[in-house]
């Protein structure tokens, strides 16, 4: 499969991250799936998993074990980009309420070195409707800062001033004889779903009719992950799966 870059689809300069405007907020995109917010010091991912690959192995399923580790390092490199006060998990941070206890020692570890002289919050999702001690921070079921709201499911409705998760957004784009599936930001100027940065946490295409009643026929924004950067990309070139 083709990587996304800029060169193949004549897109934009290559660049890590992308500039974001919500409800008069300036944010900034990261390539990783993140979501940095300077004016208030504040990173932002959605749906971790963490520890999805060990909660299908006891399921009979076998993954690689090494999910949670590649998880937390990619973490640990935008948190070292943008060197945030505050670090805010939209949810699903854990693949279910066990987690914790089937997570390494050095994992754990790490963890815990990312939350030293910072905030650190889990919002509570489906997966994860409590947060175990043992994995640091505070647990919260949503939280409102600069006027917008952070959650993990997002509002039914064209709702606005929302940043949230659960819907692990991804986009299929066609150009030139080419396709690539990707995971994506998707939005309009009013709110804001973020991709799943876990690493097997997997997409929805973002023409699937879920989408559809959060942002009606006001139109949407994507943003795909590429291998090198983060870019924005017309809807008319966007294809179902």
């Amino acid at each position: 499969m083709l990587g996304l870059k800029p060169e193949r689809f004549h897109l934009v300069l290559e660049t890590v991250s992308q500039p974001v405007a919500l409800c008069g907020k300036q944010l900034i995109a990261d390539n990783s799936g993140a979501l940095y917010w300077p004016g208030e010091g504040t990173l932002l991912v959605a749906d971790l998993h963490l520890e999805k690959g060990s909660a299908f192995a006891e399921r009979g399923t076998l993954l690689p074990p090494y999910d949670t580790r590649q998880t937390l390092m990619r973490l640990a490199e935008v948190i070292d980009r943008y060197e945030p006060a505050r670090v805010i998990a939209l949810g699903d941070s854990v693949h279910d309420v066990s987690a914790a206890r089937r997570m390494a020692t050095e994992d754990l570890q790490i963890l815990r070195i990312m939350q030293e002289d910072r905030e650190w919050i889990w919002l509570t999702g489906n997966h994860d409707p409590q947060i175990a001690p043992s994995l640091g921070g505070r647990a919260l079921g949503e939280l409102c800062i600069g006027g917008i709201a952070l959650r993990h499911q997002p509002m039914p409705g064209c709702a606005t001033h929302e940043i949230a998760g659960h819907l692990h957004p991804a986009a299929r784009l066609s150009m030139y004889g080419y396709s690539i599936r990707r995971p994506c930001f998707v939005g309009n100027s009013r709110r804001l779903i973020m991709p799943a940065f876990g690493t097997f946490a997997g997409g929805l295409n973002v023409l699937d009719e879920a989408f559809e009643p959060l942002f009606g026929r006001d139109g949407i924004a994507v943003w795909m992950l590429g291998q090198e950067g983060l870019y924005p990309v017309a809807t008319r070139f966007l294809c179902g799966d």
